[in-house]
């Protein structure tokens, strides 16, 4: 085959998916290559954590049934808690690799000098405190970053670092970890596996259209899914005209006030009806319900963009409990609309699609896509956390004035072995 690994993972390594995982592997794989050495530091390692169904698939395979995987090799493992259930203990054991002490101990093996080609640094999961006032989740994504630059530092090399969804609770230490990465040149990705799951029809949105708005379609917790729902939203809206510019102001809104943004304006009942129908439990599709009538968990968060673009992410409405995205370019007569699909069951390969990404910025040295995607939708979710505490108010964002252009990763192709 003259395709290089590189084209392969671009263009067509999405394709490798749940089930069909290993004999797309053997069929198309061009070549082999080293399998790097990494480092992984996680909060915890259970099953079905997010250690799990990452790290996992480096240990046992896309599949975790022993079936092709990356060419990664785990060497050293990190966990700062160790709850009942926990599965790293016996997987070293199984695997040979080492249970590091240290964040430290797990980059230089215990020697004098990095020893490893990549580090994944995953805080998800575990026994964590939240803040007082918005209730946040106080994960250590920034207590290990800064203790995985320490150890950079200390012995002067660095590698690719990639951090498991949003960078960091608060805006400041997300800020601090990109401009920090920036500072030392370490290769740096960040983010949710929605931007790289399946999208039911397969669509992605011109680059360079002229996009006159957006919605995503959510559920879940608002921090913890509302996350994934922003990312959703984020990689569909950057490829508009002009690139990403960043985002002026955003606001959290529940209740009766979902009603008046709708008669504002602030979000167009199309476009989630749009989403609504092509997510798969559609228990909505096509229906003209009024906004009174969603649940009484709904929120939307409203979000206007530095270019004038208005966009919305509708959560928890109780209509449709899927990732759907609808957007509509000017010109066209109706909204360009997807259904973003998870493999709900075990192995849960859109985690896969996700390590295709981080296997392809520790290799290359060169982040898949920009963590500037998830810098923003970091801030973006930091200020709508204190919107929805502060009775809704809307809150200027100067500091999110941020400039990236988007990248060609390829998403999923096909559908998912076994998903629902």
């Amino acid at each position: 085959m003259q395709t290089t690994r590189r084209e392969f993972a671009l263009h067509t390594g999405a394709l490798l998916a749940g089930g069909a995982l290993t004999g797309l592997l053997d069929a198309a794989q061009p070549r082999k290559r080293e399998r790097l050495p990494v480092a992984a530091i996680v909060t915890e390692y259970r099953r079905n954590s997010h250690a799990d169904v990452i790290v996992g698939k480096i240990l046992e395979g896309f599949d975790q049934a022993g079936g092709a995987g990356p060419d990664l090799r785990l060497v050293s493992l990190y966990t700062d808690q160790v709850p009942k259930g926990d599965l790293s203990r016996e997987l070293a054991k199984k695997h040979k690799f080492r249970i590091a002490r240290t964040v430290e101990e797990a980059l230089t093996l215990g020697g004098d000098k990095i020893a490893v080609s990549g580090v994944l640094s995953i805080g998800e999961h575990g026994n964590y405190p939240f803040t007082k006032d918005t209730r946040q989740h106080m994960y250590p994504r920034r207590r290990f970053f800064d203790a995985i630059v320490a150890a950079f530092r200390k012995y002067k090399r660095v590698a690719p670092v990639f951090n498991d969804k949003h960078l960091a609770y608060a805006w400041r230490d997300a800020k601090h970890m990109v401009d920090t990465a920036a500072e030392m040149n370490i290769p740096f990705l960040a983010g949710s596996s929605l931007p790289v799951a399946w999208r039911v029809p397969e669509m992605a949105l011109p680059r360079g259209c002229q996009l006159t708005g957006a919605l995503g379609l959510g559920y879940g917790g608002m921090e913890s899914y509302g996350f994934h729902a922003l990312e959703m939203l984020q990689c569909m809206v950057e490829r508009r005209r002009g690139g990403e510019t960043g985002v002026a102001s955003v606001q959290a809104v529940t209740g009766d006030s979902i009603a008046r943004a709708l008669k504002q304006r602030q979000w167009s009942r199309e476009l989630f009806d749009a989403a609504v129908a092509q997510a798969r439990s559609r228990k909505a599709a096509g229906s003209r319900k009024p906004p009174k009538e969603f649940s009484k968990n709904a929120m939307f968060f409203l979000i206007e963009y530095r270019d004038g673009l208005r966009a919305a992410v509708s959560m928890s409405t109780g209509l449709a409990n899927e990732f759907a995205f609808a957007g509509q370019i000017k010109g066209q007569a109706r909204p360009s609309a997807t259904w973003f699909r998870l493999q709900e069951t075990r192995p849960f390969g859109h985690f896969a699609h996700l390590l295709r990404a981080i296997e392809h910025t520790i290799h290359t040295g060169k982040p898949a896509y920009p963590v500037q995607r998830t810098l923003l939708t970091t801030g973006i979710l930091d200020a709508l956390m204190h919107s929805a505490v502060e009775n809704n108010r809307v809150i200027k964002t100067p500091d999110l004035a941020i400039r990236y252009e988007a990248s060609d990763w390829a998403f999923a192709r096909g559908v998912p072995a076994g998903g629902r």
